[in-house]
């Protein structure tokens, strides 16, 4: 089976991915991205209007009282000072709603990516799983999606607010002054030379930093999952160095991420200061010689209002483009996490192909099958066959039979070489071989957790392929070797097996495998609530409860995999029990490393590379002297 690769590339930004970002925003929140539109305008222009109010102050107001004094002018400067404080209480106003809403749109927007992502998700193959580092996949709905919140929240409206207001104080300034306007703009075009070039580089160390840090997430993540078997094996010291390693390559991408980002400001507010001074001493000079100017507005005389203002017009201008430099790092790092997001959602889903249904029936006197949507602990397969408007049903009896089965994960290599083999209702069939030698692939074919290369797999009699996937798997039970058990109560991880099963039927499946004894002693029995994978449970109890799930699922064929295999002979005598309970009367595919488990199967095939190499029940395969025999005396080991 493929190995999932730590830390594989996290992926750029692909083309696209902000204007799908941006129309994604507009499909869900057009209405109040509009009101924060004009909330945005109304509170950009109220913040670039204040040197405009410093130039009427100046003009119309201190200067002509300074020459007559401050009577004849009193009113004018009333007028002013009620104009200045509306537009400000305006624009706060405005700022204080839209920031509101972009909170709701914000948090709104996480929980539908975080909604679709995973949606999307639990419609994947298993191949996918088995492809991909899980650290990675969890780094996609933490840091990629915290990106996405501080460009949503954050950088969008405040870059967004930035060139509004930039576009407002140019307008004004082109109304003063076209010549000392001209020397705003060629510093401006060399900040934008500064910032594209700086605003690259740090984008680049950006997502560098986003694929170090689902890196090293990857790698805890696995060490977690793994301690054990670390301090087995006393890998402290080696785990610690890797770590060490990857921790170091954050550290650097970081370090030059924000080194490159950080530099940009203070360059920009330099070259701001140079300008600040360049223009007031050309100001200075024109209101000194009395020189007219060009402006949008016609010719005028340089005032020193118009000076003042236009001051403070570039440094707020400088400001402003400083802050919008500042942005572009981040809304980078987060169209780099946008990516991913949608590339996640835009795996494409495990094919299903099927259109044979899993019913419960009722018989109906003359034997004919009823469809009911109850519980009857009776199944058939409902099949519609084009051009027939009656559904066919086929009794559910747990007839599997493979015919020449080839199968590869990849396609350069083959695990499986043409394998045949049938189960009839109620048999146990078991598969005996080395590790890697094709005993849990064929289950995992069985399940269609992977689709053969070639060949056919029937399930009485209805190719598999012909069956919803979801259909399917209902009619399997499944007992790992690996148990997983889910936060929540005892009872709860048994009634996973089928949601809609009462206490009373959890309880009896839980007597059924043989768990009931020691979950009525756990603190509150089956209301006693599991973490961590059932951690304060010991091996063999967390495989009695997954025995219990299967149980309670009812279903007509069984797939135990190495179920026993990780606990010891004492407990391993009453998990036995409790499948063999299970067993009765279905069709059981067991795996074995523990050759005492299979005696009793209808019978045993021994794999070797992919092929069936010898069948039978154990007599005859003991009779016959080869490679079971060997196994089974001890002459051979399975590994």
């Amino acid at each position: 089976m493929p190995k999932p690769k730590m830390g594989q590339p996290v992926g750029e930004i692909k083309p696209g991915t902000m204007k799908r970002f941006i129309k994604y925003l507009m499909d869900h929140y057009k209405g109040r991205l509009i009101l924060v539109t004009i909330c945005i305008i109304l509170a950009a222009v109220g913040s670039s209007l204040s040197n405009v109010f410093m130039q009427q102050i100046i003009d119309k107001v201190v200067v002509p009282g300074l020459k007559s004094g401050m009577g004849p002018v009193q009113a004018q400067f009333t007028q002013i000072v009620i104009t200045m404080i509306t537009v400000y209480i305006l624009g706060a106003a405005a700022a204080a709603v839209y920031t509101q809403i972009m909170a709701g749109v914000t948090q709104g927007t996480l929980k539908l990516l975080r909604d679709e992502m995973f949606t999307a998700m639990e419609k994947l193959p298993i191949k996918y799983f088995d492809t991909h580092a899980h650290g990675d996949i969890m780094s996609t709905y933490t840091n990629d999606v915290d990106a996405i919140r501080q460009m949503i929240g954050q950088s969008i409206p405040s870059l967004f607010q930035a060139a509004l207001s930039v576009t407002v104080i140019i307008l004004m300034m082109l109304r003063y002054s076209l010549w000392m306007t001209l020397v705003v703009f060629a510093v401006v075009f060399l900040m934008f030379r500064v910032t594209k070039r700086l605003g690259k580089e740090s984008s680049t160390y950006m997502m560098r930093q986003q694929k170090s840090l689902a890196k090293e997430e990857g790698f805890i993540e696995e060490m977690m999952k793994g301690q054990k078997v670390v301090k087995v094996f006393t890998h402290e010291e080696e785990s610690k160095i890797t770590f060490d390693q990857l921790n170091e390559q954050l550290f650097k991408d970081s370090a030059r991420a924000n080194a490159a980002g950080n530099v940009l400001m203070p360059i920009l507010g330099n070259i701001g200061n140079i300008e600040y001074v360049l223009l007031a001493l050309i100001g200075g000079l024109l209101v000194y010689f009395g020189a007219t100017n060009i402006s949008l507005t016609g010719v005028h005389p340089i005032t020193l209002g118009i000076i003042v203002s236009f001051l403070g017009m570039s440094r707020q201008l400088s400001q402003t483009i400083g802050q919008m430099s500042s942005q572009v790092p981040v809304i980078s790092m987060a169209l780099a996490g946008a990516s991913r997001v949608f590339t996640l959602i835009d795996e494409k889903p495990e094919e299903d192909e099927g259109y044979v249904t899993l019913v419960n029936v009722l018989k109906g006197e003359n034997g004919e099958f009823i469809e009911t949507d109850h519980n009857t602990e009776m199944w058939a397969w409902k099949r519609m066959t084009p051009g027939y408007p009656e559904p066919q049903y086929i009794e559910v009896k747990g007839d599997v039979r493979m015919e020449d089965v080839d199968f590869g994960y990849t396609p350069e290599k083959q695990v499986l070489h043409d394998v045949s083999l049938f189960a009839k209702p109620g048999q146990k069939i078991a598969f005996v071989g080395a590790t890697g030698a094709g005993k849990t692939t064929i289950t995992n074919l069985i399940n269609r957790f992977y689709d053969i290369s070639d060949g056919k797999i029937r399930y009485d009699g209805i190719n598999i392929q012909h069956i919803r996937k979801p259909d399917l798997r209902h009619s399997l039970g499944i007992v790992l070797q690996d148990v997983n058990l889910f936060t929540g109560t005892v009872m709860d991880n048994i009634r996973y097996g089928r949601l809609d099963a009462t206490d009373e039927e959890c309880i009896e499946a839980a007597k059924l495998a043989n768990a009931d004894d020691f979950i009525t002693r756990l603190p509150d029995g089956y209301d006693t609530m599991l973490s961590g994978n059932g951690s304060q449970l010991s091996q063999g109890q967390r495989q009695l409860i997954s025995i219990a799930r299967a149980a309670v699922a009812d279903p007509p064929v069984m797939i135990l995999d190495e179920a026993t295999s990780s606990i010891d002979t004492r407990t391993e005598a009453l998990v036995q029990r409790g499948m063999d309970n299970l067993m009765k009367g279905r069709t059981v595919f067991v795996i074995a490393h523990r050759l005492s488990t299979v005696r009793n199967s209808d019978a045993i095939m021994v794999l070797d590379q992919g092929r069936i190499i010898e069948r039978g029940d154990h007599d005859e395969l003991m009779k016959q002297k080869g490679t079971y025999y060997q196994l089974y005396t001890g002459a051979f080991e399975l590994e």
